[in-house]
């Protein structure tokens, strides 16, 4: 089975030792992705609701550079700074995700990696799943 990595050509996926994502057969994993641009940029510092809005989309493009779809996914994995911030971020998740119905988990963490980011999220995806 050949292995696909999809990279969005970050200076620290080189660093770190990572892909966006990996695709194995039709299975995607998709690393726990927060919101900041290519450049580092963290986007929407404050606001837990955009930045995982952004982070979802951000998580589609890797899916599709996979040849794979939101549709497909069938787990994710929401870590928060704030659990108290659940529901704006929930929602957010529900406007991509309400047919969908991944199983998904939501748990509060100390820190990500920037002070800013609020939100990271992970996802697993079987292509064709959706279908």
């Amino acid at each position: 089975m050949a292995r696909q990595n999809i990279s969005t050509g970050t200076p620290w996926e080189a660093v770190v030792g990572y892909s966006r994502a990996v695709r194995v057969g039709d299975v995607v994993h998709v690393s726990g992705t927060t919101a900041s641009d290519e450049t580092g940029a963290v986007i929407s510092p404050g606001d837990a609701r955009a930045q995982t809005i952004y982070i979802i989309q951000k998580i589609e493009r890797a899916l599709k550079a996979a040849g794979a779809t939101l549709a497909d996914v069938v787990r994710v994995r929401i870590y928060v700074t704030d659990i108290s911030r659940w529901k704006e971020i929930g929602e957010a998740h529900g406007e991509f995700f309400r047919d969908i119905r991944p199983t998904t988990t939501m748990v509060e963490v100390r820190a990500l990696v920037d002070p800013q980011h609020l939100v990271e999220i992970e996802a697993e995806a079987i292509i064709g799943a959706g279908a």
